[in-house]
């Protein structure tokens, strides 16, 4: 929980940082490599063949990126450099999919599992409980199989409104960011209750409104390179906090 609290203590903080540093830099679209050519069958072989070469090499401080295409597009250049990661996002997945797809990566020994699924199922017209049901049992999965590894759960991102540019426009549009919101604070529950993290990175992407900020985003829902740097900053702050929180502990 101490985490949480940080990270929005110091969302004004990071905002106005980003503004300074990030937001002059000209908005460009990521590439998304031959990966995005491809159908979801496909994409499961390949993830399952990098899963079984992490589980036969066991990197040190493994971390697993588990989710859809945002996880999937997140520029391995800024990741935290004192980790070793395995990407298992999928374009277009849901938190049904993404259940069935975990033991993927059950023989791998990852440090941390960072979890961010939902919004496929909320254009998709899944409802909150469903997609909360799911939620729950990807974390009893994930604790069951990985009792070592620290389960990071990541709230559920804003879109940008009437800004929104993306093909599926009206299906977005149709899901109000206060539901997103409420959903996040049932999921915060979740975590919470299961005594896992839960990092809610909404308060960082969104304006006044509470809409997803224009400078973060390639379409209204997927980021770009200004969006990722964001991403990549909070979780830099989750470590240095997870970094400080352990050496306490360690001297107590």
């Amino acid at each position: 929980m101490l985490s949480v609290i940080l990270l929005i203590l110091r969302h004004q903080e990071l905002t106005a940082f980003f503004k300074t540093v990030f937001f002059p830099q000209p908005e460009v679209t990521p590439q998304l490599g031959s990966r995005h050519q491809l159908n979801y069958s496909q994409w499961v072989d390949i993830l399952k063949q990098e899963a079984n070469v992490a589980a036969s090499k066991h990197p040190q401080h493994l971390n697993i990126l588990a989710g859809d295409s945002l996880s999937l597009w997140f520029p391995p250049e800024l990741l935290p450099k004192d980790k070793n990661w395995l990407n298992q996002g999928i374009s277009g997945e849901t938190s049904t999919g993404l259940l069935k797809r975990l033991n993927l990566f059950d023989r791998t020994q990852p440090e941390k599992i960072f979890v961010m699924i939902g919004i496929n199922d909320l254009i998709r017209g899944v409802n909150d409980k469903i997609i909360l049901d799911n939620q729950y049992k990807i974390i009893h999965h994930l604790h069951e199989v990985h009792p070592k590894a620290e389960v990071v759960v990541e709230s559920i991102l804003p879109h940008q409104s009437e800004g929104v540019n993306w093909q599926g426009r009206e299906k977005l549009l149709a899901i109000p960011n206060s539901r997103i919101r409420q959903l996040n604070q049932q999921l915060q529950g979740i975590a919470v209750k299961e005594g896992v993290r839960y990092i809610n990175l909404y308060p960082l992407f969104a304006n006044e409104q509470g809409n997803l900020r224009h400078e973060l985003s390639s379409d209204g829902l997927h980021l770009n390179p200004n969006g990722y740097l964001v991403w990549s900053s909070a979780l830099q702050l989750y470590n240095q906090i997870e970094q400080r929180s352990e050496s306490v502990n360690g001297e107590e």
